[in-house]
């Protein structure tokens, strides 16, 4: 079986004709990347989502990305704290890899550029959850603010004092919302099956998949409606990250229910960048010998 036939491109599209020029053996390399990258990301929400879960069940609340990393000690919390470090930055090492050696195989049109730009900015926001787990270490100074929300928030801060500034931080409310738009798009049309092999664990794992792609949807698509309401009201202390999302929800009817259940979708979500660490396809790297999951359930 051809790559494109494995991963069900249409023969005559200008991704079929740049894998078809390409050996996977050329770029194998990456593999080892990919896979310690997507771990590390599977680490945080594991790690955010199970202390949140924790907390709550012993009456607490759920805590956002920094502050529950803050929160690990001892030994074991060193380690976990480390190889989350690892794992976010190789994951934005694997985004940069990915963009720059189109190991999707894009192309250079302006649809695939984006796509690949889009890769460069999410790298680059792993990178920053990289700088996070160091600050929790005290190997690098955390943010200012003491906490998650406060550190996205006196970045807002300064941009809203710039000329345009309002503008800025509007134009990327709408464009985290898109982001979030696009999880949920992806969770309902199941379009990550596309770049999973199929197998025994992928093939009964997919619902699980599905609900932590949506969740991730909504995590991300509440912090750029946050982010678009503070440059409505001029005011950065609107904005946040994780922790503003659960503090959201806790405000809304049945709130504890509702994080509660947010977290459960996040652990789903954790699943899903493990299970990529281990089966993702890089179409590059692809020899075909193995259909997508997209490929095995259209036969």
């Amino acid at each position: 079986m051809s790559v494109t036939q494995a991963l069900s491109i249409d023969p005559g599209s200008t991704r079929a004709k740049i894998l078809n020029d390409v050996n996977p053996d050329d770029f194998r390399w990456a593999l080892p990347i990919m896979r310690t990258g997507y771990s590390g990301r599977g680490l945080v929400y594991t790690v955010v989502a199970g202390l949140s879960l924790w907390s709550i069940w012993r009456g607490g609340e759920a805590q956002g990305t920094q502050s529950a990393m803050q929160s690990l000690s001892g030994t074991w919390g060193t380690v976990i704290l480390i190889a989350i470090a690892v794992g976010m930055f190789a994951y934005a090492i694997w985004r940069l890899v990915d963009a720059i050696w189109d190991l999707e195989a894009y192309g250079t049109e302006a649809k695939g550029l984006v796509a690949r730009a889009g890769m460069i900015v999410t790298g680059l926001a792993h990178a920053g959850i990289g700088v996070l787990a160091l600050g929790a270490l005290g190997w690098m100074q955390a943010n200012s603010g003491g906490g998650e929300g406060g550190g996205s928030s006196s970045y807002i801060s300064a941009i809203l004092q710039m000329p345009g500034g309002v503008w800025i931080v509007g134009i990327a409310g709408l464009l985290t919302l898109a982001a979030g738009g696009y999880y949920i798009r992806k969770a309902v049309k199941q379009d990550y099956l596309d770049s999973l092999a199929a197998n025994r664990v992928t093939r009964h794992l997919n619902l699980v998949l599905q609900i932590g792609v949506a969740a991730q949807g909504v995590v991300v698509g509440v912090i750029g409606g946050l982010i678009l309401y503070a440059a409505l009201r001029n005011n950065p202390e609107e904005a946040g990250g994780l922790d503003a999302v659960f503090e959201w929800l806790r405000d809304q009817p049945y709130g504890q229910v509702l994080v509660t259940v947010l977290c459960l979708g996040l652990l789903g979500f954790a699943l899903f960048c493990f299970v990529n660490a281990a089966y993702r396809i890089i179409p590059k790297a692809y020899d075909g010998d193995t259909p997508s999951l997209t490929t095995y359930q259209n036969r």
